[in-house]
C-alpha cells in the first residue's frame, strides 16, 4: 500500500482520508487544531449530492444522525409575499436529503468515524513546508516533526499552506460580509424542515428552524469587507445594530429573528480562488477549499469537497500510476467546480436575492454543459471504475 499523507482534518480532510482508506491505501491525517478543528460557528446546508457522496465511503448514515433534514424551499419577496414553493434535492431518500448542521457538527462526525476505523490522526501538527524529492513529499511542522509520504492531499482550507506550495494565488474578497445567527427566542415561522429565503431589499437572508425550535438564519450583505478588528472586536450586539436598519425596511420576519438573537451572532467575509490555480504536483494535490473555494451563494462547498473526496480516491485506487491518477481527478474535477465558483460569484455580484444550495444547484445546472444527474451519479459511484483520461501532452501542472 502506498502512504499518503492528508494535511486538514476538518471536512474535506477527513473525507478524504475515509475515502482513501476505503481505496485501500495507508492514510494518516495531520490537524493544525489541538480539537476537532476551527470553527467561526457557521453551519451549513449538506446538499443531496453532498450526502451520495459521503455514502461512496460509508459515511452517510453517521451524518443523516446530525442536523435536521430539509426538504422544501420557499421564495419570498420584500413584502413577505410568497413566490414559489419547491421540493429540495432527493426528499424522498432518508440519506439523501438535504440536511442543516452546524458546520463543526459535521467535521466531529466525520472525524469520529476516521478514528472509529483506525486511521492514524495527530492533532495540534501545524503545517510549515513542504517539499518534494525522489524519497516522496514531507510534511514538515511549526514544531520541527515531519511526515513524509508517496503523496500529500492538501485540503487545509481557504488559507491553504499546501497551496503555496503549489500556486501563488491567495483568496480575494467576493463582495459580500455573511452574517449567521442562532435563536430560540424568535417566533417560528416558515415550514419545518424547510428553509425560506427572502429577496431583500438590503441583503439575502435565509432562515430554517430545527425541530427543537431553534432559528438558524445568515444574511448575505453586499458592500466592502468587514474589517479584521471589527470582526475580532465587535460585539453581537453592535452587529445586531448594524444589521437591522438593512432588514427593517421589508415586511418579512428577517428583522425580528435577528432582534431576538442573543450572543450567537457573528460575522465573516465571503472569499473565493480565481479558477485556473494549479492543483497538483508530482507528489501534492489540492482538494476542497484549498483548490477550489467559491463564495457561499450556491450552498456547494462541503458537498464539492465531499464529492473531491470521492473521485480522489477512485482515481488513484484505478489508475496505473500517481501521475496518471492525479490528472484524471483534475480533469473529472476543474470543470464542475471552477464553474461552481463562476456561478456563485455572478450570484454574489447581483446582490441581494433568494440564494440557497438549491438556488445554487438549479443555477450550475442552468449555467453549465449538459451534465445529467446520472453521468455526475456514474462517477461518484464506488463500484463504476472513472472513466480513464488521456493525459496531457504537456506537464505544466506538474513539477
Amino acid at each position: 500500500m502506498a502512504g499518503i499523507v492528508v494535511i486538514g482534518g476538518g471536512i474535506a480532510g477527513s473525507a478524504a482520508a475515509l475515502a482513501l482508506h476505503k481505496a485501500g491505501f495507508e492514510v494518516a491525517v495531520y490537524e493544525a487544531h489541538p480539537g476537532t478543528g476551527a470553527d467561526i460557528g457557521a453551519f451549513l446546508t449538506l446538499a443531496s449530492n453532498g450526502m451520495r457522496a459521503l455514502a461512496q465511503f460509508d459515511a452517510a448514515e453517521a451524518v443523516a444522525g446530525i442536523g435536521f433534514p430539509i426538504v422544501t424551499m420557499s421564495l419570498v419577496d420584500a413584502t413577505g409575499a410568497e413566490l414559489a414553493t419547491m421540493p429540495l434535492g432527493e426528499h424522498d431518500h432518508p440519506l439523501r436529503r438535504y440536511r442543516c448542521l452546524r458546520r463543526a457538527e459535521l467535521a466531529a462526525a466525520l472525524q469520529q468515524e476516521v478514528q472509529r476505523r483506525g486511521i492514524p490522526i495527530r492533532h495540534a501538527a501545524r503545517l510549515a513546508a513542504v517539499t518534494e524529492d525522489a524519497a516522496g513529499t514531507t510534511a514538515t511542522f511549526a514544531d520541527g516533526t515531519s511526515a513524509t509520504g508517496d503523496l500529500l492531499v492538501g485540503a487545509d482550507g481557504l488559507h491553504s499552506t499546501v497551496r503555496s506550495h503549489l500556486d501563488p494565488a491567495t483568496p480575494a474578497y467576493a463582495g459580500q460580509s455573511v452574517f449567521y445567527g442562532y435563536t430560540t427566542e424568535a417566533e417560528p415561522h416558515g415550514e419545518r424542515e424547510g428553509i425560506t429565503m427572502i429577496r431583500g431589499s438590503g441583503a439575502a437572508f435565509g432562515y430554517l428552524v430545527s425541530p427543537a425550535g431553534e432559528t438558524f438564519w445568515f444574511a448575505r450583505v453586499p458592500g466592502p469587507a468587514v474589517a479584521a478588528e471589527q470582526v475580532a472586536g465587535a460585539t453581537p450586539a453592535q452587529w445586531r445594530e448594524h444589521l437591522l436598519p438593512l432588514l427593517r425596511t421589508d415586511t418579512t420576519p428577517a428583522a425580528d429573528i435577528v432582534a431576538a438573537t442573543g450572543h450567537d451572532l457573528m460575522v465573516t467575509n465571503a472569499l473565493h480562488l480565481s479558477p485556473g490555480i494549479r492543483w497538483r504536483s508530482r507528489g501534492a494535490v489540492l482538494i476542497g477549499d484549498a483548490a477550489h473555494a467559491a463564495s457561499p451563494a450556491t450552498g456547494q462547498g462541503a458537498s464539492m469537497a465531499l464529492e473531491d473526496a470521492v473521485i480522489l480516491a477512485k482515481a488513484l485506487r484505478d489508475a496505473d500510476t500517481f501521475a496518471a491518477a492525479l490528472d484524471r481527478y483534475e480533469r473529472h474535477r476543474r470543470p464542475r467546480v471552477e464553474r461552481n465558483i463562476a456561478v456563485s460569484a455572478q450570484l454574489t455580484s447581483g446582490g441581494p436575492g433568494p440564494t440557497s444550495s438549491a438556488v445554487g444547484n438549479a443555477a450550475l445546472s442552468r449555467r453549465e454543459p449538459p451534465r445529467p444527474d446520472d453521468e455526475l451519479n456514474h462517477l461518484l459511484d464506488w463500484h463504476t471504475p472513472l472513466p480513464a483520461l488521456a493525459l496531457r501532452e504537456s506537464g505544466a501542472r506538474d513539477r
